[in-house]
């Protein structure tokens, strides 16, 4: 009984990690988008409205889903998110009108995602110590990052053998039942099950934080301050992932961009597990401001770039300086909030990760519909890192007023 009771957390991080490699489904949008076909009508900026609609609505939906499972544990809104998802890909499915695709991938499966994304974190995090935030952190949102590593070559190869509309069916039908599976293993420990296991000396990540309630944190200048960093990082990283398959296709000639998705995405997981990991021994702003800072290099230089093979290099690095910011923002939210209520806290500062997947890659449509360039897309998502780096230096856990 004991060893199994020694396996829960592990057990509870890796359901946790399922999950998410299920509802990194969002990921292959630019392969979905790119194998469209020219009969449905449907323009550049088209292609990625219900992905960007889906990455609002998640993030949206993250605040309700995060003060559910708050609670009352994270099982049963897992199971919600599982359900919402898949039938929203098997809805999206039956059309090929841009706005069922709105609805059912938009709406319904970017709130299907919301609530099991809401749901895989915090009951990790709570079987952990704080010392190990970072890493816990990093091991479950790697599995949405991965994703695409096995999702986009099976949605090529779906799309080419089956069509759009048959791969997105079978997607949908496919992670409603793993997500509801991988639901039933999650929650939260008890009072006497909460590891209390003592911070390491001389490490600087784990910060003793009184609890916020949303309320408080909504009073906090610094808490807006997180939310821009958050919102600038996000934006310049999915800009690139939502529209990937198509910028190597325009600027290298290279056809086969599902391979690059797939390499972006091992970079994504990636940064998650290393800045997670590293964020503990570094502290989290540390970590960010060099993250930041280096995707703003990054995304200044890939307007040059031509070869195919320093595309792959540039896309590995751009996934893995993204991925890390989900791993240090709810590091960073539990450090500078408090635990107690990290599900809907958290779900508030991940707002800015919709409004931003909403705004960057959707100026990038518009940009490439009027250039047929993506280079001051670009040169914009590159100024949004600085923005994030500058932010990144400054912020730090606030204070609780007495009341």
């Amino acid at each position: 009984m004991s060893e199994r009771k020694s396996l829960r957390p592990w057990i509870v991080a890796f359901s946790g990690t399922g999950i998410n490699l299920a509802l990194g489904v969002l990921y292959t949008w630019s392969v979905i988008s790119k194998g469209i076909p020219d009969t449905w009508g449907w323009s550049e900026t088209d292609r990625v409205l219900p992905y960007s609609v889906a990455c609002l609505i998640f993030a949206l939906v993250m605040v309700p889903a995060g003060r559910l499972q708050d609670k009352i544990g994270p099982r049963i809104v897992a199971t919600i998110g599982g359900m919402l998802t898949g039938l929203g890909m098997i809805i999206a499915s039956q059309f090929t009108n841009i706005w069922m695709f709105v609805f059912g991938f938009g709406l319904l499966a970017g709130s299907g995602i919301g609530f099991g994304y809401a749901s895989a974190t915090p009951p990790a995090v709570k079987w952990f110590p704080p010392a190990k935030t970072g890493m816990v952190v990093g091991i479950v949102v790697s599995g949405f990052g991965l994703a695409s590593v096995y999702i986009s070559p099976m949605a090529n190869h779906l799309i080419g053998k089956y069509g759009v509309s048959n791969t997105i069916l079978i997607f949908g039908i496919a992670f409603l039942l793993v997500v509801g599976g991988f639901a039933q293993l999650l929650a939260n420990p008890s009072a006497s099950e909460a590891s209390k296991s003592p911070i390491k000396h001389g490490n600087p990540a784990p910060i003793h934080s009184e609890d916020f309630s949303a309320a408080e944190v909504l009073k906090q200048p610094m808490f807006y301050l997180v939310w821009l960093a958050y919102f600038f990082a996000a934006g310049a990283g999915l800009m690139v992932i939502g529209k990937l398959a198509k910028m190597v296709d325009v600027q290298a000639g290279f056809k086969a961009g599902f391979i690059l998705v797939a390499l972006l995405a091992v970079g994504n997981a990636g940064g998650r597990l290393v800045a997670g990991y590293a964020s503990d021994t570094f502290g989290r702003t540390k970590v960010l401001a060099f993250c930041a800072g280096l995707q703003a290099l990054l995304m200044f230089l890939m307007p040059s770039m031509s070869s195919a093979f320093l595309m792959i290099v540039f896309s590995m690095l751009m996934g893995f300086n993204y991925g890390s910011n989900l791993a240090l923002f709810p590091a960073i939210t539990k450090d500078f909030f408090g635990l107690k209520n990290l599900g809907v806290n958290y779900g508030l500062v991940f707002t800015a990760w919709g409004f931003g997947g909403l705004v960057l890659p959707t100026i990038s449509g518009v940009i490439y519909d009027a250039t047929r360039s993506f280079q001051y897309a670009f040169y914009a998502a590159g100024g949004a890192c600085l923005l994030t780096m500058v932010i990144a230096l400054i912020i730090r856990k606030p204070e609780k007023l007495a009341a």
